[in-house]
């Protein structure tokens, strides 16, 4: 199956609409742990995005990635803005001139991604950050990277992985950013990263398996 960036205006819609639903139950994790404003950001990029949805059916993926993390750099703010812009810079760098993605060429881009979202925020997996969801989903693309395209399957797995790791934040000690100032006090509540990467790639696979 072949993805071309016409696809782009869904997934950014797809992804808003999923974090507008869920707004406020992500504020309000975020106020537990963190600044409170994580959603608003992540919307003001969203809705930096959503200005650009006339130029995405002309560019090939490298670009269209790439314009998405400068938008989101320059948009969002804060450590977030920083991380999701170092997420879409690394996939446009792997991407190169690709015209289409398939199951394969999405995957080595996303997997250098998380590489690069770990090197640039200085985390690892089980430090209670968005990491605990995107490192689990890497590692079942790395697993499966050169299997034969069962893509519908392929993409239940990587929603569960998904939920997965955001439920496994709640009981982790927060060692990074705001939430190592609460220490123990922060075993018990979802990481708001790891819920909002949670509920954006559940809305890609859900949307992707529309166009299947």
């Amino acid at each position: 199956m072949q993805f071309k960036t016409d696809l782009m205006p869904a997934l950014i819609e797809a992804i808003d609409k999923t974090i507008q639903e869920n707004a406020e139950q992500v504020t309000t994790l975020d106020q537990i742990l963190g600044d409170g404003d994580h959603v608003i950001n992540l919307q003001r990029g969203l809705n930096a995005l959503k200005k650009n949805h006339h130029d995405y059916p002309q560019q090939i993926w490298s670009e269209a990635w790439q314009k998405t993390g400068m938008t989101l750099l320059s948009t969002m703010g804060g450590a977030s803005g920083s991380l999701f812009g170092t997420f879409f810079i690394s996939m446009s760098k792997s991407s190169k001139n690709d015209a289409t993605l398939n199951q394969k060429t999405f995957s080595e881009a996303y997997i250098q991604a998380v590489e690069a979202v770990k090197k640039r925020g200085k985390s690892k997996a089980g430090e209670k950050t968005m990491l605990d969801v995107l490192i689990p989903v890497s590692e079942l693309l790395q697993k499966n990277i050169n299997l034969p395209d069962d893509l519908s399957t392929l993409l239940d797995e990587i929603a569960t992985t998904a939920t997965n790791g955001m439920e496994s934040t709640r009981e982790m000690l927060a060692t990074k950013g705001r939430a190592s100032y609460l220490q123990e006090k922060s075993i018990g509540h979802i990481d708001a990263g790891a819920k909002t990467n949670q509920l954006i790639i559940c809305a890609i696979t859900k949307e992707l398996k529309k166009h299947l």
